[in-house]
């Protein structure tokens, strides 16, 4: 549940602080923030993975009683990210389509500097 819990808040920061209406500049530093404040709080509870790639590199060397329970930390931080997308998504906040990304990003850009939307 840890795992669901953090990975949920880490992918819900990442789509939020790369949305069209964050501010320019700033993801680093909420990513930063975040993901230190997640481990804080995991690393004691879990060992904290979040990332799926980073608990396998670690149970391949250990082996036994950690590839046994590989499984929760591949299937935990999926299930946190799918509904932190569909919390996020769900609140209905605009997208632009990976088609439309490249044509919308010079108005995208104009409107973030300026926050004013162009014509």
């Amino acid at each position: 549940m840890t795992e669901i819990v953090l990975t949920f808040f880490l992918v819900l920061t990442v789509i939020g602080a790369t949305d069209i209406k964050a501010p320019v500049g700033f993801v680093g530093l909420a990513l930063g923030a975040v993901l230190t404040l997640l481990h804080l709080v995991g690393i004691p509870v879990t060992n904290t993975s979040v990332n799926p790639a980073r608990s396998i590199g670690p149970a391949i060397f250990v082996g036994g009683w950690a590839i046994e329970q590989l499984w929760l930390f591949l299937i935990a931080p999926m299930a946190g990210a799918a509904l932190a997308a569909a919390v996020y998504y769900g609140l209905g906040v605009p997208t632009i389509g990976a088609r439309l990304a490249p044509q919308a990003l010079p108005a995208q850009q104009a409107e973030r500097s300026t926050g004013i939307r162009p014509l």
